[in-house]
């Protein structure tokens, strides 16, 4: 049986590739890891010797290098393997410190705003000594990938989940709504049937997964949704719609309902979103971060 040389490769190998893939350059990707150019290319041969193919195309001095073509394939295992560590690390860390540490919470605007202030409150009387930090997104495709990445513990975001190591439990619906200005002819209907948006200028968010899901289900029931303005704002989404430019197609949550300048008009039948709370399927999840799930669902059915 022959000897299997991969059973020689090292983490280190593997971070040394990612660092120079990153910088582009044996130099810049030494300052890096704070190693020697020298000590760089040397873990890089044994990389390509234990792997049998040539990963890097040298050059001299500071130019710019590049993967080959097995390089770049390794690269995508690398970067895998690099971030489950960092997500073991994370683990280690989060075991170890019990009720005593950080919970890292992914979040975005409307969930921010209407959401996490009342289960902050809550949590955090319960659990005093959990530094709680939220980090904002615009949409939970940019906050999952962090969720792989050991960055954060938890994130809230939309089913259904795109495909990846995740599990998630359901929070609430948040029916898509449409807002008009007060002085708009539909704005005494209270609801709005969805063929009724053929030619209305339309304010949304940005294409974010949610809400091209919506977008998506009108285009599937024959209608192409008329957008003249996007802005990932609640704000500014809002307050176009205020002014005229167009009415705002955006979940209820993402509106301040009290704003006299507008109306809010329901849309029956458009599918609502599904907010839910998603983690890391294979990380170890600490007590703190369970309880955190149990209270936003009891929030979000006070909210619902």
């Amino acid at each position: 049986m022959e000897p299997d040389h991969w059973r020689d490769l090292e983490l280190r190998h593997l971070v040394a590739l990612q660092a120079i893939a990153e910088a582009g350059s044996f130099w810049g990707a030494a300052e890096r890891l704070e190693v020697s150019p020298s000590a760089l290319s040397q873990q890089i041969a044994a990389l390509e010797a234990t792997v049998g193919h040539r990963l890097v195309e040298r050059s001299r001095g500071r130019r710019r290098v590049a993967l080959t073509e097995p390089g770049r394939l390794l690269l995508r295992h690398a970067a895998a393997i690099v971030a489950r560590l960092r997500a073991a690390r994370a683990d280690l860390t989060a075991f170890a410190e019990g009720g005593i540490g950080s919970l890292r919470v992914g979040t975005f605007q409307s969930v921010g705003a209407k959401v996490l202030p009342r289960l902050l409150r809550r949590f955090s009387a319960d659990w005093p000594n959990v530094e709680l930090r939220p980090v904002e997104g615009a949409d939970d495709d940019e906050l999952l990938p962090r969720v792989e990445h050991g960055e954060l513990d938890l994130t809230f975001g939309t089913l259904p989940l795109p495909e990846g190591p995740f599990e998630a439990v359901e929070l609430m619906t948040d029916p898509w709504v449409l807002a008009v200005p007060a002085d708009s002819a539909l704005a005494g209907s209270g609801t709005v049937a969805a063929s009724q948006l053929e030619g209305v200028a339309l304010v949304a968010f940005k294409r974010h997964r949610s809400v091209a899901q919506v977008e998506d289900h009108l285009r599937a029931h024959g209608l192409v949704p008329n957008i003249v303005f996007r802005s990932d704002d609640n704000a500014i989404v809002q307050g176009m719609a205020a002014a005229g430019v167009g009415s705002a197609l955006v979940p209820l949550l993402a509106l301040d309902a009290n704003d006299p300048a507008i109306r809010v008009l329901e849309l029956p039948d458009v599918p609502p979103r599904v907010l839910a709370l998603a983690w890391h399927r294979d990380r170890y999840r600490s007590p703190a971060a369970l309880a955190f799930v149990e209270r936003a669902k009891e929030v979000c059915r006070a909210l619902g």
